[in-house]
């Protein structure tokens, strides 16, 4: 959580909003469910509303939370995975597992992978072996997000992935760990 609130308080410092941080940092849960909709502020500050609202177990983060963990902002997406992880709402599993498996968003796929393993909704394993074979054509970009994958299908235990792991290991950069997959299948 420090890591999250150091990185916005350091965006806000170089905003003409800077002074909002301190505010929204304080506010009561009905004042930050508004700044998620208050127009003008800058996305650090809705970050902050929705990042401190998830944590809170308040619902009305979801759909901001959502937006975050599709960003193309590696840090943000994490503090909006972690934030939704806690949340709690029956949505994010579906939500994340679209994240996942949309081909047109892969390079932003990481933290949606790794939120469903920590999920472990019914949804979590069918999207993480959907990703992962589309992932291990040759000479895929996203090896990051194929380990992810396969490190999550090993941790759900899910008998359904054995055959996706087996061939997980023919890949170099994934041989380690769907070989560690596999074996907690047993």
């Amino acid at each position: 959580m420090n890591d999250v609130l150091e990185r916005l308080r350091a965006e806000a410092a170089g905003s003409p909003e800077r002074a909002e941080y301190e505010v929204l940092l304080v506010a009561r849960p009905d004042d930050l469910a508004a700044a998620l909709t208050s127009a003008g502020l800058p996305l650090w500050a809705r970050e902050l509303a929705a990042y401190r609202l998830g944590l809170a177990g308040d619902r009305r983060a979801f759909e901001s939370l959502v937006l975050l963990l599709n960003h193309r902002d590696p840090p943000r997406c994490a503090a909006a995975a972690e934030a939704l992880a806690v949340l709690d709402d029956p949505r994010t599993a579906r939500a994340a597992a679209a994240l996942a498996t949309n081909a047109l968003r892969t390079a932003y796929a990481l933290q949606p992978v790794r939120l469903l393993t920590a999920l472990r909704a019914p949804e979590s394993a069918p999207a993480l072996m959907a990703t992962l074979s589309r992932l291990l054509s040759p000479n895929d970009p996203y090896w990051r997000v194929a380990l992810a994958c396969v490190e999550g299908l090993g941790v759900l235990a899910d008998p359904r992935a054995r055959e996706l792991l087996t061939r997980a290991q023919s890949h170099p950069r994934l041989a380690v760990a769907a070989t560690a997959s596999l074996r907690a299948l047993d």
